[in-house]
């Protein structure tokens, strides 16, 4: 049974494995770097299968407005068994119904996000990162 914790804290090493294992694209050989944005992370919701990390959602947020859901990333092993909804569930539990959930989906996402109750918006712009 997968359980999802608003209190188990995890770090870089930690991190670093679950985006391997879900394929998304972060900076994990940067683990100074991983560490950095779980320091600075507003919201944390792992899941776990027993001692396992299995997924992981981190969001920013001022608690009043808006959420900007950073990372969403489970798995693969473990994808396709809702895993991803629960973390977002949690997220939108812990912002309420007042504060906007917003993202920036992987090209190979598209089609997940609409599934989980996001809507498509047009009205974004980005300044993009230095590569990694």
């Amino acid at each position: 049974m997968i359980i999802v914790s608003d209190d188990r804290k995890i770090d870089a090493k930690q991190l670093a494995s679950v985006f391997d294992r879900s394929t998304i694209h972060r900076p994990t050989g940067n683990l100074k770097r991983l560490q950095t944005m779980l320091d600075n992370s507003d919201i944390l919701l792992t899941a776990w299968d027993g001692d396992k990390l299995v997924g992981v959602a981190r969001a920013l947020t001022d608690f009043s407005y808006a959420c900007y859901l950073s990372d969403l990333a489970v798995d693969a092993d473990y994808q396709r068994q809702g895993i991803g909804r629960k973390l977002v569930e949690g997220v939108r539990s812990t912002i309420g119904p007042d504060v906007s959930l917003v993202l920036l989906a992987a090209s190979g996402a598209m089609q997940y996000y609409p599934r989980i109750g996001f809507r498509h918006a047009d009205n974004a712009f980005t300044i993009a990162r230095r590569p990694f």
